[in-house]
């Protein structure tokens, strides 16, 4: 069995993938034949989550640690969950967090060992800058190190984070144009944890209106519009992701394909495939805000048309 990687970069407006688990039809196709890396962004869909035992859920730093043969990835299961929250949060909404916990204890039965409230509001603030890339920043970001080193402590192998978002100005997300326009934020937050602590994480954002969209939406986005939160799916991935290691797991050297977007192959992930004659499969359909093809960058890729004909590819060669 290979191991590959299926990476969508997060907040980059991908038309597959830049929305709620859009991207999990074809990321579940490719790990019915092989081990699969996937960012969240893969398979992250609110209620619902598109991974699958074969897959391998890992947060972008620790991903481009990865490729940059800084980390190994030690396949893992059951893992103890820690959930942060931000004290910014009514009352009223974290309460829907904490039965979203216990719904999601009772259902699938994850460890999770309990939740940790922020010392201070943690002040998240986005926006999607001017060449259409979801960003932002976070005015007291520590205070989630903090939240994270008590769950630590209390046995917690990975980290759920949520945090407090106001409502989006545009409301062109659910129309399924443009990007998510939290998600750049979002990474921010993880990359911080993932950096300090080396251990897997993910965000989910928590807004106070949480009446259920009674319009009809993109499809692509649909998941998060029929559900009250997103923390769902953060917890199914981080209950099977792998240990960050130094020597035991997966290298990079035991990688064999990676497929991204054609015109987005700036990140890292590409970037230090290439450099190690690792296949390289850039899809033609999924269209970025960006620009950054494989010719710009001189970069030899395998051009593929569609995820199909990469699939095809992949599991037609020994």
């Amino acid at each position: 069995m290979k191991l590959g990687a299926f990476i969508v970069p997060t907040g980059i407006g991908a038309s597959i993938g830049g929305f709620a688990g859009d991207a999990s039809y074809w990321a579940r196709q490719f790990a019915k034949e092989n081990k699969l890396i996937v960012n969240p962004n893969v398979v992250n869909a609110g209620c619902f989550s598109g991974i699958s035992d074969n897959m391998l859920y890992v947060e972008g730093y620790s991903l481009d640690e990865f490729f940059k043969s800084k980390l190994y990835l030690k396949e893992s299961s059951n893992n103890n969950v820690g959930v942060i929250f931000d004290k910014g949060i009514s009352q009223g909404i974290l309460n829907v967090h904490i039965n979203t916990i216990n719904a999601v204890k009772t259902i699938y039965g994850i460890d999770i060992i309990g939740w940790d409230l922020t010392d201070e509001n943690v002040g998240v603030e986005f926006n999607v800058d001017e060449s259409g890339i979801s960003t932002g920043s976070v005015n007291n970001i520590r205070t989630l190190l903090t939240s994270a080193k008590r769950l630590i402590q209390k046995g917690a192998e990975a980290i759920a984070i949520v945090c407090k978002f106001e409502e989006p100005e545009s409301d062109e997300y659910s129309d399924g144009i443009g990007v998510d326009p939290v998600g750049g934020v979002e990474a921010i937050i993880s990359h911080y944890i993932s950096k300090e602590l080396q251990i897997p994480c993910a965000h989910s954002p928590a807004f106070e209106d949480i009446e259920i969209e009674q319009r009809i939406v993109d499809p692509r986005c649909s998941a998060e519009y029929i559900t009250p939160t997103y923390l769902p799916c953060i917890l199914i991935g981080l209950a099977q992701a792998p240990k960050l290691t130094k020597n035991e797991g997966y290298s990079i050297d035991d990688l064999d394909f990676l497929i991204t977007p054609y015109d987005a192959v700036g990140s890292i992930p590409v970037l230090e495939a290439y450099k190690r004659n690792i296949p390289i499969y850039t899809v033609k359909e999924n269209k970025t805000v960006l620009d950054i093809t494989p010719e710009k960058l001189n970069i030899q890729s395998i051009i593929v048309d569609t995820y199909k004909e990469a699939y095809n590819l992949v599991n037609s060669e020994g």
